[in-house]
């Protein structure tokens, strides 16, 4: 159901990634989150592709974090903003976090490797159904990913590289 990577460069730290559909209380994990009361990025799984392009926005914002140049307040935040094509924060926040009205939830954890407690912390506070990771290909919003990320018809085939490069190049350009 879950999907558990241990990042390459920091082997002391991992990336949780946990997907729910039928969530009842979206506003209150959100509310829960700007407060500090969960650890952990809340995304809009409808502006996901795939789970790697998590794992390559927390893995940016873990190097960024260690080496003090995030540009947000939060590795959680960071996580967010990675995942956009712009460096508007806010922006990233409208578009890639959950809104009250969501009823479905990816939540990603950054934890020491050797914990596990925090993952299960996180999972009894949402009331929805907890489904594999891999599912969340069926919420994508290819449409508005096209949009966004403002891809090319040739690179319908390959979204995923297509997202993935523009997520990578934002700081350069």
């Amino acid at each position: 159901m879950q999907s558990t990577h241990e990042f390459e460069l920091f082997p002391d730290h991992s990336v949780t990634q946990l997907l729910f559909k039928d969530v009842k209380n979206a506003s209150e994990l959100r509310k829960n989150a700007m407060e500090g009361k969960i650890n952990g990025a809340l995304i809009n799984p409808s502006m996901i592709v795939n789970p790697f392009q998590v794992l390559v926005a927390a893995n940016k914002a873990v190097h960024l974090h260690r080496i003090g140049k995030m540009k947000t307040r939060s590795l959680y935040s960071e996580i967010i903003y990675n995942l956009s094509p712009t460096n508007n924060i806010s922006e990233a926040f409208k578009r890639f976090g959950i809104s009250d009205s969501d009823s479905a939830v990816l939540i990603v954890l950054v934890h020491p490797t050797e914990e596990t407690h925090h993952v299960t912390d996180v999972m009894v506070k949402v009331d929805g159904k907890q489904i594999p990771v891999e599912d969340v290909s069926k919420m994508t919003d290819t449409v508005q990913i096209k949009k966004l990320y403002k891809t090319t018809p040739q690179e319908d085939k390959c979204l995923l590289d297509a997202v993935v490069c523009r997520m990578a190049i934002k700081d350069v350009i």
